[in-house]
């Protein structure tokens, strides 16, 4: 198994990265040696708003683990199963969040007991999966004031829960990074031949491990990469070719695929990113 290189540089799958980067202190770090076969990145977030801000998010096909603190709403631990819609997060007053963003399919090996879709589209009290997790660690999480203090504890915190090895894992981990990075993989039926699956197999195997089937996937990562691709630069992208170098049949399966999670058409989408 390898390793991920490190943090992501992009903004894949956040809606106006701009906006929020405008208005939040957003970084990444990357975990423990011995976690990142498994973890995409540790995330951790600061604010201090004077009017409420609603973040959106086309959620990643990963599970989340997120610690967060807020002067209204004190201490909390959850467990984010992937998201099937918009993510929406309102942010009020001060506050911190401590995230933990899994690599699809890493998050089983933690949490062995139970299949990936047991988790899908809910958010859940940590305790579901860590039953231990209490406010000594939501603290020992939450209250330094350095990212370094704040990565050793989320560290010490899912060292303490395994990893168990699982080569079932490894292989799911795998096929989605190749989902992730070959452009060229549209097709479940030929991920399958290239996993040697049966496409019922692959379907069981992620479902058992991501959380969502491998056509789901394969459509997200089509919306992150259209989400990416609507910047604020001279000239509008070219939809029509983006649509097909994504796999579409035509420029108006984007355009629904699209509007159908973010809420507007792409072409609206960039224009108000370009409104200073």
């Amino acid at each position: 198994m390898t390793s991920a290189p490190g943090p992501r540089r992009d903004t894949r799958g956040i809606v106006d990265p701009a906006e929020l980067l405008a208005r939040v202190r957003f970084r990444r770090h990357s975990p423990a040696p011995a976690l990142r076969p498994y973890l995409e990145h540790y995330w951790l977030i600061d604010w201090d708003l004077t009017e409420p801000y609603a973040s959106q998010v086309v959620p990643h096909p990963s599970v989340n683990v997120v610690f967060e603190r807020g002067e209204e709403t004190g201490d909390s631990a959850v467990l984010s199963g992937i998201g099937l819609g918009l993510y929406t997060k309102t942010l009020t007053g001060t506050g911190r969040a401590c995230g933990v963003q899994f690599r699809p399919g890493g998050f089983r090996p933690f949490a062995p007991a139970w299949p990936l879709s047991q988790w899908t589209g809910r958010i859940l009290p940590l305790t579901e999966a860590f039953p231990a997790t209490g406010p000594a660690e939501r603290a020992d999480v939450l209250s330094p004031a350095d990212d370094a203090a704040r990565v050793a504890a989320l560290d010490a915190f899912l060292l303490a829960h395994g990893p168990a090895p699982d080569p079932a894992a490894d292989q799911a981990m795998a096929l989605v990074d190749l989902v992730r990075t070959d452009r060229a993989m549209r097709r479940v039926s030929v991920l399958a031949h290239e996993a040697g699956l049966t496409p019922r197999s692959l379907q069981r195997l992620f479902a058992a491990y991501v959380g969502v089937g491998p056509k789901w996937v394969i459509l997200r990562y089509r919306i992150h990469e259209a989400l990416e691709r609507a910047r604020p630069e001279p000239g509008a992208p070219d939809w029509a070719r983006l649509a097909a170098e994504l796999g579409y049949s035509d420029q108006a399966h984007l355009v629904r695929d699209f509007t159908a999670m973010v809420g507007v058409p792409p072409t609206t989408y960039a224009k108000a990113l370009s409104v200073p």
